[in-house]
């Protein structure tokens, strides 16, 4: 009477040993390496395939995100300021950049010291930021770096590369998500992107280039940077989604000596923002 092993005992004989760890070791390796392959190649065609994606699509998915803004948002002189100085920027742009957009901005009366671009050609301004800012030069410069934002398609590269690396662990895993899920949280991505160290200087770089079509010169191209750099608690400058503002400040500085520009004088802020702030 052959002899029957307990549930879940496994049938292993000396014909069949169990893997030993070192076995077990390398199949894990495999397995992670497999991993790491699938998240290479998404964000690889995240960076290849964005630029395919038109124009419209970005608009459609702000559609979803610019209303939270816009109930923020105050419709004032402040308001309409900063649209005008966008427009300035605007001019300088190539015509690629500008078909079928609608850049614009909105102002949200609120301390927190920031701006961001969310899909739907729209700037989010905070007046916390405004207070920071000691001349139109330098909120030009920020300006031009929110641009660069949707020159570079930043939000659509990183909504990209979430689809991809969800849908490339879903075939390794098994079931990681369902298209609910992975919409979801794609909307929410997008309406707090953080970019990566690399995404701000290619964006550092166009609002330079504006900044210096504007004007002629780059003055204030780092005072914000250089400010903000003041009251930055250190930490580990590889974990931040923006680099640091006294790189930000280096990284500029060298951009000016490569590119030659000339720094002139500023210009103060309009009187439509220095009397809201």
């Amino acid at each position: 009477m052959p002899m029957e092993l307990p549930p879940g005992t496994a049938a292993y004989s000396d014909k069949t040993p169990p893997p030993s760890h070192h076995q077990l070791l390398v199949l894990l390796g495999l397995f992670l390496a497999g991993i790491a392959i699938a998240i290479a190649i998404a964000f690889w065609l995240a960076g290849a395939l964005v630029w395919f994606i038109p124009t419209r699509v970005e608009q459609q998915l702000g559609r979803a995100i610019v209303p939270i803004y816009a109930a923020q948002a105050e419709v004032s002189a402040t308001q309409a300021t900063l649209n005008q100085l966008l427009d300035r920027l605007e001019t300088y742009l190539p015509a690629a950049q500008t078909n079928g957009r609608n850049y614009q901005v909105l102002y949200v009366p609120d301390q927190t010291v920031n701006a961001l671009a969310i899909p739907g050609d729209h700037i989010i301004i905070y007046q916390g930021l405004l207070a920071e800012v000691a001349s139109e030069n330098e909120l030009m410069m920020v300006l031009g770096h929110e641009l660069g934002h949707f020159a570079n398609r930043d939000h659509l590269r990183g909504l990209s590369r979430q689809v991809l690396i969800r849908l490339s662990l879903s075939s390794l895993l098994g079931d990681f998500g369902s298209w609910g899920s992975i919409a979801s949280a794609s909307i929410s991505t997008l309406s707090t992107a953080q970019f990566s160290q690399q995404q701000e200087q290619h964006a550092d770089r166009l609002g330079l280039t504006l900044l210096n079509q504007v004007y002629g010169h780059v003055a204030g191209a780092t005072d914000f940077f250089d400010r903000l750099s003041r009251s930055e608690r250190p930490g580990l400058a590889i974990l931040a989604s923006h680099p640091p503002s006294k790189k930000r400040v280096r990284n500029l500085e060298r951009l000016i000596a490569q590119q030659g520009y000339r720094v002139g004088d500023k210009a103060p802020l309009p009187d439509a923002l220095r009397s809201n702030l």
